[in-house]
């Protein structure tokens, strides 16, 4: 952790330091806001990006009320225990390579993660981050309704990040097994400390997307854990089995299906048998 003018970062996420801290080139350099509570920082910066919200505006939430993850399932966001942050991005893109934001995202979290930490996370297809088995981080990515030409006028990316939460915290929730904190698995980390290498890793994608494709495609192939398992997944309303095989040029995980040919699933939920 890097300090600023000789002082650490705070114990908790702090705005002024955030800005401060951030360097003057970045993408969200001057644009970080930090809430006590919110019912979902997606949900909030939505609301600021269509009121017209600057590309690289950043919200994060000490807690969530009402947090969302992907097909409308609620995140836990447990009052201290997780870093919220939502970021507003403009990219000028058509449809196909917004829908492989998502993807990048994963790239840059888990890359985040690893710098301030030290935790040698995975991607779980396709937005999910692992750490030793367990899942560490959830990301939800929003965009706006499609113009005339087929692009969307801004995307919010949401992510949830486990930080200290015990195992007598997640088998009370249900989660035992099934979801991990940095600190309960060894890698304990400031806030904001995290927050700036995740800031520094999404104004990298933001220079970068979508030009530079195939880089951050290898990036994510090379740490994606599901390639190589069983797998389930839904395909015309019914509940298919296979062996992932791949991930191909569009972030989609390419399935061998049983008793079938190839399959290129690009959304919905894959599960790992």
């Amino acid at each position: 952790m890097t300090p600023l003018n000789g002082a650490a970062p705070p114990p908790v996420l702090s705005a002024p330091w955030l800005n401060a801290a951030v360097p003057a080139d970045s993408l969200f350099a001057g644009k970080i806001i930090v809430e006590d509570r919110v019912d979902s920082t997606n949900t909030r910066l939505k609301a600021l990006a269509a009121a017209g919200a600057p590309a690289g505006t950043a919200l994060l939430a000490l807690e969530q009320t009402a947090g969302r993850g992907t097909h409308g399932r609620s995140f836990q966001s447990p009052r201290g225990e997780g870093l919220y942050l939502s970021v507003l991005l403009r990219p000028r893109a058509p449809l196909e390579d917004l829908l492989t934001l998502t993807g990048w995202t994963a790239v840059a979290v888990r890359e985040a993660i690893e710098t301030a930490s030290g935790a040698p996370a995975e991607i779980k297809w396709l937005n999910d981050i692992y750490l030793d088995g367990r899942k560490l981080v959830g990301i939800l990515t929003e965009l706006a309704p499609l113009d005339g030409r087929g692009e969307a006028a801004w995307a919010v990316v949401g992510m949830g990040v486990n930080l200290t939460q015990t195992a007598d915290t997640f088998r009370a929730q249900g989660l035992e097994g099934v979801a991990v904190s940095l600190a309960q698995a060894g890698h304990p980390v400031n806030p904001n400390a995290l927050t700036l290498a995740l800031l520094d890793r999404l104004d990298a994608l933001a220079r970068a997307f979508p030009a530079r494709r195939e880089d951050w495609l290898a990036r994510y192939r090379a740490h994606c854990l599901t390639p190589g398992r069983r797998v389930s997944f839904e395909r015309d309303g019914t509940l298919r089995t296979g062996t992932a095989k791949g991930i191909d040029g569009r972030f989609a995980l390419v399935v061998a299906e049983d008793g079938g040919e190839d399959r290129a699933v690009s959304s919905g939920t894959v599960t790992m048998l």
